[in-house]
């Protein structure tokens, strides 16, 4: 039974530990969020982006980054956050994302990059439970910083299996 809890304590201190690190920090809406930055490949301005027909609502297309095809979602529209024109602000950050044994690059939407964030594993906290109805699997944690709170996300978990098949097809 000793061994049972020590077992846990020693999976709870690496989870603390594979969260922290560098992290890319961006707005959407009024609220902070942050990427691993090992997933963040490159940050561009907003350019053209082609639609793809019978795709989902947050799927915005795709574009042409040197050559290669990139789909491209915003999180707005994928979080039921109120769409809004985009600024000279708004951006794509360009990630690498992995479901299974697929790695894809993807471009998401968001409205301004904010800064390069080292976090410690003190400073994050597990995600609140808010109930059986919504899903948190993408986030990764809760970083405190200053008197505020940035959502950490898990890019690879911010698409279901069937989205990430749809999103993947579309590249």
């Amino acid at each position: 039974m000793e061994t049972d809890k020590v077992d846990i304590v020693d999976q709870a201190v690496k989870s603390m530990v594979n969260r922290e690190g560098k992290y890319l920090t961006f707005t959407l809406a009024s609220e902070e969020y942050g990427i691993g930055i090992l997933k963040v490949k490159e940050i561009i301005g907003m350019m053209s982006i082609t639609t793809v027909p019978q795709t989902a609502g947050y799927v915005k297309g795709v574009i042409n980054l040197r050559g290669k095809v990139i789909p491209v979602v915003d999180l707005r529209l994928k979080f039921g956050i109120e769409a809004m024109d985009y600024t000279e602000r708004t951006c794509i950050i360009v990630v690498e994302i992995t479901n299974v044994d697929k790695t894809i690059m993807m471009g998401i939407v968001v409205d301004s990059v904010s800064e390069v964030l080292n976090i410690r594993a003190g400073d994050i906290e597990d995600t609140p439970n808010f109930g059986s109805n919504v899903s948190t699997d993408y986030i990764l944690g809760m970083a405190k910083i200053g008197g505020g709170v940035k959502i950490l996300l898990d890019i690879d978990k911010i698409l279901s299996d069937s989205e990430f098949s749809t999103v993947a097809r579309a590249a």
